[in-house]
């Protein structure tokens, strides 16, 4: 069945459609029938999750695939809230408005979605593909919830938007805490003023200090510790709205600034805490040795926190990461894709690969170039793992890189969701300070399993096994012997050291990532067991 808009959500939607009349008005035709689309989109992706999470039976006919996924050709109501069963414990009625939020903000992306071209340098390249996963994340049914931004916040700030600005504080010295970005960033853009004597300047997001700094540190304002300043940056929005691709500097190199954005993305209001501006580059520091004594270190591609800043009066309001980029640092003929738009773009890598390799038929080549990625994705990631850090590897945080259709290198990024364990870190030589009331530590091996688990195994490493079924007629079963050869051959060669792991990586039942459950009880990870294809494929 086609669906249609159905009542609770039509109010949602035409304050939508009224600020596009005023902001955008050549979107409204392409706003209103991009509505069914998205309600469907997420409706299909929540009926998904609600199997998934145990919250809803599957039906007579559905079929389950590996980590008990189900996927559906049909949302089976015009408003996905509608498909929430009676007497969900927790914040149900919420749940439902940020569904509702999300079906309007992907009919407004699809509204407004270009052809992708392929020009720029490699991280503009990366940001332009990730305009083809237009429904954000694969697994949450909120990939394009907004909370916080209206209609017209959206078409200035939100991915398809193209640009966006880097707005300045001017931050007194007594109420600074961190690194001085703002010379880092004068240093590679000179047409910034400097800071007021005494001062420091800090970067965030031009909503930011447009509407939180005013609104909620009157006090900071009143007192003369921050100050408001005129200067602006353009920068270009990733998929991670709060992370901006910078201008390239005059060296040519490009970098993002990771910066607050008070507004809920998929689970998460997106400020940055000050722990994260203080672990990020001690924290890239120790990822950078372990990786360097890696077996595959000439295969893994970091892109390193260097330096990070907070007003700890501010809270989490006016924080900021500054990361490298990808420029300059490519091999000749080595592209980097985004992981979030590799589902969409796996099929022409397939091909490449097929007349790279030689591969004839679609399942072999789907077979190789899967063997093939698993082997880049997998070895060093799990090795970390055993030495005591598990990357958040999901798709959104990796960025492969392809020479001819063949996996080449991982770059890595983002880490403020990785997690760290200090009794494997110790016996491996190694240790972090980090941050009073930081969330990466963790002496339960259990947490730290389940981090890599879900993210490289569950949502990269799945997604991709079924978009390969798809496009080349791969089969599930076979695909998973596939990773479980990877992950065999990598445990075998660690010996000892790793079978505590491998046999949780390889158990009847693995710890699954429960996204709905997260949102009704409003509080931090929750994970549920759910069948482990790789057990099946020993």
């Amino acid at each position: 069945m086609t669906p249609s808009v159905a009542d609770p959500l039509v109010a949602g939607a035409a304050d939508a459609g009224a600020c596009l009349a005023v902001h955008a008005p050549h979107l409204r035709e392409a706003f209103a029938a991009a509505l069914p689309v998205a309600a469907d989109v997420v409706g299909r992706r929540l009926r998904g999750a609600l199997v998934r999470e145990g919250l809803a039976a599957a039906a007579p006919g559905d079929e389950v695939h590996a980590f008990r996924r189900v996927e559906y050709a049909h949302a089976g109501a015009g408003d996905p809230a509608d498909l929430l069963p009676a007497g969900l414990p927790g914040n149900a009625a919420g749940f439902a408005a940020e569904l509702r939020n999300a079906v309007v903000n992907l009919a407004i992306a699809l509204a407004r979605q270009q052809p992708v071209t392929a020009g720029g340098d490699p991280d503009a390249q990366a940001v332009a593909a990730e305009r083809l996963a237009v429904a954000g994340h694969n697994l949450h049914p909120c990939g394009r919830t907004r909370l916080g931004w209206d209609p017209a916040d959206v078409l200035a700030h939100d991915l398809e938007a193209g640009r966006t600005r880097v707005g300045f504080l001017a931050v007194r010295d007594d109420a600074h805490l961190g690194d001085d970005l703002g010379s880092a960033l004068r240093a590679a853009y000179p047409g910034l003023a400097a800071a007021p004597a005494g001062f420091r300047l800090q970067p965030v997001h031009a909503w930011q200090r447009d509407t939180v700094v005013p609104a909620r540190h009157r006090a900071l304002l009143a007192a003369g510790a921050v100050r408001i300043l005129d200067d602006e940056l353009d920068a270009v929005p990733t998929a991670a709205l709060r992370t901006l691709l910078l201008p390239a500097a005059a060296d040519g190199s490009r970098r993002y600034l990771k910066l607050s954005l008070d507004i809920q993305v998929t689970s998460t209001r997106r400020g940055i805490s000050v722990a994260s501006t203080r672990n990020g580059p001690g924290v890239s520091a120790l990822l950078h040795r372990l990786a360097a004594a890696d077996p595959d270190a000439d295969r893994l591609l970091l892109m390193a926190e260097t330096g990070g800043a907070a007003v700890p009066a501010a809270g989490r309001d006016m924080s900021a990461i500054l990361r490298d980029g990808l420029t300059g640092r490519l091999h000749p003929g080595e592209q980097a894709v985004a992981g979030g738009a590799l589902p969409v773009l796996a099929a022409g890598l397939v091909a490449t690969f097929a007349a790279t390799t030689g591969r004839r038929d679609d399942a072999g080549a789907a077979a190789g170039f899967l063997d093939a990625y698993a082997r880049l994705l997998l070895p060093p990631l799990l090795r970390l793992t055993v030495r005591g850090v598990a990357l958040e590897a999901h798709l959104q945080n990796c960025l492969p890189t392809f020479v001819a259709g063949v996996p080449h290198r991982l770059a890595v990024r983002d880490f403020a969701g990785l997690r760290l364990h200090p009794g494997r870190l110790a016996a491996a030589g190694h240790e972090v300070p980090l941050w009073p009331g930081s969330v990466v530590g963790t002496r339960d091996e259990g947490v730290l399993r389940a981090k890599i688990g879900y993210t490289a195994l569950q949502a990269h490493l799945g997604e991709l096994v079924l978009r390969l079924g798809e496009s080349h007629g791969l089969a599930e079963d076979a695909a998973w012997r596939i990773v479980r050869r990877v992950v065999d051959e990598t445990y075998d060669a660690l010996g000892d050291a790793g079978r505590a792991d491998h046999a949780a990586f390889t158990a009847p039942f693995v710890p699954h990532k429960a996204l709905v459950r997260m949102r009704l009880a409003g509080a931090g990870d929750e994970y549920l067991l759910v069948e482990n294809p790789l057990h099946a494929a020993a």
